[in-house]
This record gives structure tokens, sequence and C-alpha cells, in this order.
């Protein structure tokens, strides 16, 4: 009976010993990340049988258990990854936000500064001072542009950076969780006998790896893990890691795209697929934020200076000659898939044609075996270029999509209409004596008129520039009283008359053009009005600038521009398209700091749940030490009094 005592105070004595381990090891990994408390579970030993029934024989410890749940484990990781996510796209997209809304570095400023340059010209058109401060205007906002693209640009090459950083944390993470699967599974261990402490640093290379990707987490054999990330694609399998790697994307090197190693080939995974985490969220910056605002700015300054090229075009400088082109405009930007067919000889340009219907999207051409689609990257909206070959070009959205050679399957291009267009914004003029502020036509009528009808100063459009249409002479407009009616029109040019909106057309050659007070006359480009009643024979005559220095007529409706709707198909003006794209980014922005407040919270909730049960409280911890001390003594009580009976049965025997 002694020997059984004995028996059970040393069974008690070394759980005790193992609790007080245990409780120690807890209390000195407290601070340590990803550490799950570990708690020892008991059970009494096989009791032994006697004739008068069963005599315990004391206890032994079950289990050294990691208390630890998976559910509460993939809601952090969930969180973690989405707060992460948040994180990275508004420290980037706040960048921009203070970029665009800063009231001096901003484009607002030069914007307005720059039309009221044009403003005082039209005011004063024959100043120098007036027409040089045009010039210093214009040279500003260009800089402005030029300066925006190139922070964009900076930005963009932070978040490539940042990119290949997060793919070499990933691939680290993943080699040393598939270490720690090997490790694991070589002990031959099973459900109940497991080694606590190399689980928690899995588990936390996990979590650390769900900081940068969205990961899913699923049992493996021998108590390995399996770690997928995007849709499906495992990362770690067992002892063995798989890579990410990063590679130049199809049609632009200068960008990388994140792929999956599959042997020696990087197999690019969509930007879609790699939702949630840091890599997540540069990912969907990148393409959902810092493209469209490069190709916002981009339109906004390929449509200004086109509308403005071709309203300077129709005025005439100081020295008589007509308007050229006062800013650069950039082309749009073809990239060609290096992976085309060697014997294609497909090539695909793109020529702006209508810049009021741009959009901020790029287009893809893909060749699929019968015809060119061009895909519209913002929604997907395909068109397909018929017929194929073509005999001439077809528009989409205002581009010119021209294709020549003979294609071949799956040959793919990319078209970034406006991508340079704010890198590309430069000012053509440098002589203020070139600024064409006068109109290219004046009009007159002789003090010898008898009638009291007044010939509007007249104006062109875009048609006056065609071949043939230029006056070279003055023509001369001759009432007739008779017949109501002008004559005198050049004989090779229709005219138009519009009386209350309503247009009409006369061909070419047409002797008389009946007269309506007010109506507005149109011809060869040429726009003039005459209202009144005109006297019999009276003339008016309409004819080539040949002393505009003082005119301004041109530098006014150049001043319009500023309040026209013009982008968006009518739909904008410059600055109102700059106020969108501001809008945007500022709406984008408070939207992704609410979330990301909104996933900070829920990942503090999750980990108080989890760590409410697996993290270590040390005041649990002081009274589990003086649980166990007392256990311990009480054993080492019941070993000792074993000790004195074993001594009394030896004296018996003396």
């Amino acid at each position: 009976m002694s020997i059984n005592l004995l028996n059970i105070g040393k069974s008690g004595l070394m759980a005790a010993q193992l609790g007080l381990a245990t409780t120690g090891h807890n209390i000195s990994n407290a601070n340590v990340t990803g550490y799950s408390r570990q708690t020892v579970l008991q059970r009494n030993a096989v009791p032994n049988q006697a004739g008068y029934g069963f005599v315990g024989t004391g206890t032994e410890v079950a289990q050294v258990k990691r208390v630890y749940d998976n559910f509460l484990a993939n809601q952090v990781r969930a969180a973690q990854s989405a707060s992460s996510g948040h994180e990275a796209v508004y420290t980037q997209i706040s960048q921009i936000d203070n970029l665009l809304a800063d009231p001096s570095a901003g484009l607002s400023p030069s914007l307005q500064e720059f039309f009221k340059s044009v403003q005082d010209v039209s005011a004063n058109p024959a100043s120098v001072a007036s027409r040089q401060a045009l010039l210093s205007g214009a040279g500003s906002l260009a800089s402005r542009f030029q300066g925006l693209t190139a922070r964009l640009r900076e930005i963009g090459n932070g978040v490539t950076s940042e990119i290949k950083g997060s793919v070499a944390s990933i691939n680290s993470f993943a080699t040393q969780i598939a270490e720690l699967n090997a490790s694991i599974s070589n002990l031959g261990v099973n459900e109940t006998n497991l080694p606590n402490d190399l689980l928690d640093q899995r588990d936390q290379l996990i979590n650390e790896m769900s900081k940068y990707v969205k990961v899913t987490v699923t049992p493996g054999e021998n108590n390995s893990v399996t770690v997928a990330i995007g849709s499906g694609q495992p990362l770690v399998l067992g002892k063995h890691a798989f890579q990410l790697a990063t590679t130049p994307a199809l049609t632009n090197p200068d960008r990388l795209e994140v792929g999956y190693m599959i042997g020696d080939t990087v197999s690019v995974l969509g930007e879609g697929a790699l939702n949630g985490g840091s890599l997540g969220g540069l990912l969907e910056f990148r393409s959902g934020t810092l493209d469209r605002v490069q190709n916002s700015l981009g339109r906004l300054a390929v449509t200004m200076a086109i509308t403005f090229n071709d309203q300077h075009k129709l005025g005439q400088d100081q020295n008589g000659a007509p308007g050229g082109a006062f800013f650069s405009v950039a082309a749009p930007v073809v990239a060609a898939d290096y992976r085309n067919n060697a014997t294609s000889t497909a090539a695909v340009t793109a020529t702006i044609s209508d810049p009021t219907k741009l959009t901020v999207s790029d287009y893809a051409v893909r060749y699929d075996g019968a015809d060119f689609v061009v895909t519209r990257q913002s929604d997907g909206q395909r068109t397909t270029i018929a017929p194929y070959p073509q005999s001439g070009p077809q528009t989409i959205d205002g581009v010119d999509f021209s294709i020549s050679g003979s294609a071949a399957e799956a040959d793919n291009f990319m078209v970034k209409p406006t991508a340079n267009g704010a890198a590309g914004f430069n000012v053509l003029i440098t002589d203020r004596a070139k600024i064409a502020a006068a109109a290219p036509v004046s009009t007159s009528s002789p003090l010898a008129n008898t009638g009291n009808a007044k010939i509007s100063a007249g104006s062109v459009d875009s048609a006056y520039l065609l071949p043939g249409n230029t006056l070279a002479a003055p023509v001369t407009l001759t009432y007739n009283l008779a017949g109501n009616s002008l004559s005198g029109f050049p004989p090779g040019q229709a005219v138009t008359v519009t009386a209350n909106g309503v247009p009409t057309v006369y061909p070419a050659g047409t002797a008389s053009i009946p007269y309506t007070n007010g109506a507005e006359l149109s011809f060869g480009g040429v726009h003039v009005a005459i209202a009144g009643t005109p006297g019999a024979g009276d003339q008016f005559s309409v004819g080539p600038n040949v002393s505009g220095v003082g005119d301004n007529r041109n530098m006014a409706l150049l001043g319009a521009l500023q309040t026209k709707n013009i982008l968006d198909g009518g739909k904008a003006t410059y600055q109102g398209a700059y106020a969108e794209t501001v809008s945007f980014v500022g709406n984008t922005t408070r939207e992704v700091q609410i979330n990301g407040l909104a996933s900070t919270a829920l990942l503090e909730q999750t980990e108080t749940a989890q760590q409410s049960l697996s993290g270590v409280n040390l005041d649990e911890e002081a009274a589990n030490l003086l649980r166990y001390q007392q256990a311990y003594q009480a054993s080492g009580k019941v070993m000792q009094l074993a000790s004195t009976l074993f001594d009394v049965i030896i004296g018996l025997g003396r």
C-alpha cells in the first residue's frame, strides 16, 4: 500500500511540475506575437483491481494543449488582409488627393491664370505686355501639367517598388511555412501530441503573409497546412513552397505584373485574383485610381490643346499670317504584345479625331482569327473592326483606329489615347507677334448705301481653312430691291442662310439668294449676318483682314473656350472635367479611409476575441502558479507519508 501511495504521490508531483513548467512557459512568452497559451490536461491513471474494488494509481498528463480556435484565426487573417489592403490604398491615394486639391500645386490656379491672360489680350490685343503675359501663363500651365504627371509617375514607380517588395516577402514566408510543415510532419506526432510552439510559429507566418495578400488555409497530411492565394493557386503544399514573380506587362515593359511560377514560366495572374492585403491594394490602386487619374489629366491636356489650337488656327497674327498650333498634342500610345506571332505584319495606329468624345480608358486590340476586336478596358465594351481589311479608319470614342498588314491569331495591341497627354503638353509659340488674336476676315459697307442695313464683323469656322475657301480678295454682296435678294457670292461655294435657327442651303452657283433680315449667311467657312432694311443697290463687302493689329475677335473666341462645355460629349468645361477628377479622387480617398477605419475596428475586435481565448493572462497564470505549487507540495507530502509508512513496516521486521 505504501508503494502504491509513493507512486500516486510521484505521479501527482510530476503532473504539478509539468503544470508549473507550462505556466512558466506561458508567462515567459506572454509578449511573443502569435503565441497561444498552453494548458496541461490531466487524466486519472489506470486503477488496479483488488478483491474489494479498483484502487486508484494516481494521475497522468494526457496532453499539453495549445488553446487555439481555427475559426477565430481565419477571421483574424481575413480582417488583417482587408485592413492592410485599405491601408495600402489609402497611403497611395492620399498623395494624389493632396496633390490635385492643393490650391498652389493643383491645376486649377494655372488654368484660371492662363485664361485670365487670354482675357487680358482680348481686352487689349495690341499690348505687348499682355501678349507676353499670355505666353508666360501658357508656359506655367504646361509646366503644371508636366509637373503633375511627373509626380504621378513617381507614385507609380513607388508602387512598382512596393509590389516587388511584397512579392519577395510573400515568397519568403511561403518558404518558411513549407520548412515548418516539414519539421512538424517529420516529428510523426498525433493529434493529441503536437509541437505547439512550431504550430504557433507557422500560424504567425501565415498571419504575416495575410498582410500582403489574402490567403486560404486548409489542413493537410501529417499536421501540415496548404496555403493558397488568388483563385486557389497554392503557395505552400506540404513541405513544398511555390513562388510568385514579377514580370513586365505584355504591352508595357515599364509596368510590372504579378505572376505564378510554374517551372521557369511565369503565368500572369489577373489583378482581380490577388485581392486583399497590401499587394492586392497596390494593384487595385494602380489600375483603379492611378491609371484613371493619369488618363484624366492626359485627356484634359489633349482636349485643351486640340480645341485651343483649332480656334487659334482660325485667327490671324500681327504679321497678317494665319494662326498656327499654340500647344503640342501628344499622340496616342500604341504598344504591341511582345508575344505576337513573328510572321505577323499587323500594325495598329491611333489618331484622335474628336477630343470631345475621349474617355479616360485604355483599349485592347486583339485579333481572334477572323476579326480585330477593340475592348474598352474601363467597362469591357467590345467593338469589332469592320470591315477588315479596312477601307478606312474606324472611329471609337473619338479615336480613329487604323489596322494594316497581315495578322496572326492572338495578335494583341494596347492603345492608350491620353496616357502621355499631360507629359506632352508644351507651348509651341515663342514669338508674341504670332499670337492670332484677330479674325482673318473683315466686313464693311460703303457710306453711299441708302438703307439702314448693317453687316456683322464676321467670323470663320474650320471650313475656311480648306483649299479654295480662304479669301484672297473681297467679296461684294449687292442687294436687289426688286427681288429682295443678294448676289455676288463666290460661284463655287454653296450658301447657307440660317434664320431663326433653321438653315436653308443654296447650291453653288445660285445667282440670287433671298434676303432675310437678321439671317446668318455662311459660305466657304465664312459667317456674316446682315440686319436691317437695305436700299436698292446697297453693297456689303467681305474680305481678308488687312489691318488686324487691334482686332480681338479670335482672342474673344479663345477666351470663351474656358466656359464652353467641350469634354464628355459636350457636357463639361475644362475646369469641370478637372473638378470631376479631383472629386473622384477625393470621394475615393474618403471611401477608402472610412472602409479602412471599419476594417481596422473589425481587426481589433477579432484579435480581441482571439486573444481572449488564446492570449496569455498574467493574472490567470499567477493563480495557476499557486495552484500547481500547492499541488506539488501536497504530492510531496503524500510521498513523504509513503516513506514514513515504509519505514514503519521495515521497523516491524527488526
